[in-house]
């Protein structure tokens, strides 16, 4: 698995970007968020139980990644169709913010070293990733845990500050400071 100081891969594919067919997909790529942070997630697969409760919950907090200079980026192995018949059938995500990569290939899912092996999905994996490309920020949960968001958010928050951050650090307060 990659992991933190690496180049996060290239990547160009499909991504449903709505709800309305007519304006639902759009390709995307490394290139589509220069000199912007990047959040990646992955889930499973669509049509479950735990991905939407993550997805909407990014959702919500686009705005605040957003205000962060950072692109919210969600992806599994389903294709950009089974995303958009997604979007469409769960109140949830009808109106999500944020592109839904489709990893068809498993091209990214397996440069990343998180297919898994058993189910051959996408692990519950979680990039920061600077606006150098480089990763920053790994985090793989089992695929029965859905993920904290708001942790997410605090680590982008203590690695955008550049300072030493304790335990627990959340933007605004003090870091540490060394004689």
């Amino acid at each position: 698995m990659l992991g933190v100081g690496q180049k996060f891969p290239s990547f160009s594919m499909k991504a449903t970007v709505s709800s309305d067919i007519a304006t639902a997909f759009k390709d995307v790529s490394n290139d589509s968020y220069k000199d912007q942070w990047l959040v990646v997630f992955f889930w499973p697969k669509d049509f479950t139980f735990v991905c939407p409760t993550e997805i909407s919950a990014f959702g919500e907090m686009y705005d605040t990644f957003k205000q962060r200079n950072t692109q919210i980026l969600g992806a599994s192995i389903d294709t950009e169709f089974v995303h958009l018949a997604w979007r469409q059938n769960h109140p949830h995500l009808t109106d999500l913010p944020f592109p839904m990569l489709a990893d068809v290939k498993r091209e990214l899912s397996t440069a990343l070293g998180i297919l898994d092996p058993e189910a051959g999905v996408a692990q519950r994996a979680t990039y920061i990733v600077d606006p150098e490309g480089v990763i920053r920020f790994v985090s793989v949960t089992d695929l029965n845990v859905g993920r904290n968001v708001g942790e997410v958010l605090r680590v982008l928050d203590a690695l955008q500050n550049g300072g030493l951050c304790p335990c627990n650090w959340k933007k605004g307060e003090s870091t540490i400071k060394v004689a």
